[in-house]
């Protein structure tokens, strides 16, 4: 992520935690109690740092509780719960220090639970910190939070001031990592739920919006849940019987999925264009779009470049609506395509099983669990750590 923002900075500058312990133990005869307090008095307003060096030292002081202790107790909590908040963004944005960041996010959280501008950063900063560090024990803290956040954020409520949005641009950029997190951590156990918060992150005007990795993730989304889903049952049903009404309308289903894939993978072709940082990735998009493409075009290509060239002055497809019924011309295949088995083979269902390897890490990433048996059109593992975390910011 790129360098936080200027206000963090300011705050940090402040000094509002002080460097160091003053050497030497406090004076506490009456007399240098008087000064201590002097001090804290004199810098209360104008340097709360060393004010705060000084109160620690008049509270160090040995004696009964007064009015003067019980105000410097109540002031020195109150200057160390607002200076977590000043802290945390710095340690956990600029200095990737995570674990500490995260340590003081929870411990703001406990005095403020609603705390939003901490519940976003807890939210991104324990999925960066999964990714970063390689642990996916921060990814039930990424999701909790960030769905959390999101779930405020859509009700209306927005974070304070000084800070706001930042270190994101805005409440739309916001809305769009976060759905960005739940998406790529929910990919393993729900990935159509994980498609619904891809579709949603595309909708906002934001990077994400133009980066071609938004749309693979949709494709892969697509293919592990409903176009698993829709396959296998295709498969327990009609696979080697008769054409039936009801082989009809679940391949009438499975064409739209299978549509809005083609669709996803002409929006990463597109996007990645000739720049250089996708050509590694841009074949394996490009060879996806064929096959699932010519899947729905008699097997060819036709049109197929058009496609491409045309798909961003489209809005994105929603997620289909399932088909109870089927419409006056149905046909029997998605046209006459056949499935990529490289045997030549007509069956009309597709038989593919889902692809993992964008589930199982933080980003989701190379999959750490090993990715399934090869799907028809050949799913290919596109989403390695290495260049997910290039262009993140």
């Amino acid at each position: 992520m790129k360098k936080i923002i200027s206000v963090f900075a300011v705050f940090a500058s402040l000094g509002l935690l002080a460097a160091s312990a003053f050497a030497q133990a406090p004076d506490c005869s009456e007399e240098g109690k008087a000064a201590i307090y002097t001090e804290f008095t004199a810098n209360r307003t104008s340097d709360s740092a060393k004010a705060y060096e000084a109160g620690k030292k008049y509270r160090g002081c040995s004696q009964a509780e007064n009015e003067y202790t019980a105000y410097l107790k109540k002031w020195v909590t109150a200057y160390e719960k607002e200076s977590r908040k000043i802290k945390m963004p710095p340690l956990l944005y600029g200095d990737k220090k995570y674990e500490e960041a995260l340590a003081l996010g929870k411990a703001i959280l406990a005095d403020e639970p609603e705390n939003l501008r901490v519940i976003i950063d807890q939210g991104y900063g324990s999925y960066l910190a999964a990714v970063n560090l390689k642990n996916e024990s921060f990814n039930s803290d990424a999701l909790n939070y960030a769905r959390k956040a999101i779930q405020m954020i859509e009700a209306g409520k927005t974070p304070p001031a000084p800070a706001t949005w930042a270190p994101f641009k805005g409440k739309d950029d916001t809305l769009a990592y976060l759905y960005d997190v739940v998406g790529r951590l929910g990919m393993k156990d729900n990935p159509a739920a994980s498609l619904t918060s891809f579709v949603k992150k595309a909708q906002f005007e934001t990077e994400l919006k133009k980066d071609p990795w938004t749309y693979v993730f949709i494709a892969a989304a697509y293919e592990s849940g409903p176009y698993t889903k829709l396959s296998a049952d295709y498969k327990a049903c009609c696979e080697g019987k008769d054409e039936t009404p009801q082989s009809k309308l679940l391949l009438e289903n499975i064409n739209q999925v299978v549509d809005r894939m083609a669709d996803a993978y002409a929006r990463a072709v597109a996007l990645a264009g000739s720049d250089a940082k996708y050509a590694p990735k841009k074949k394996e998009w490009m060879d996806e779009l064929s096959n699932w493409y010519k899947f729905r075009h008699s097997g060819k290509e036709d049109g197929l470049p058009e496609f491409i060239a045309s798909v961003l002055t489209k809005p994105l497809p929603p997620e289909p609506t399932p088909i109870t019924t089927l419409p006056p011309a149905a046909t029997s295949t998605p046209t006459s395509g056949t499935p990529a088995t490289g045997t030549g083979a007509t069956s009309p269902a597709p038989t593919a099983t889902p692809t993992t390897a964008a589930a199982n890490s933080p980003k989701p990433a190379t999959s750490t669990n090993g990715s399934t048996t090869p799907a028809k059109p050949k799913p290919r593992n596109n989403h390695t750590t290495t260049q997910i975390n290039n262009r993140r910011r």
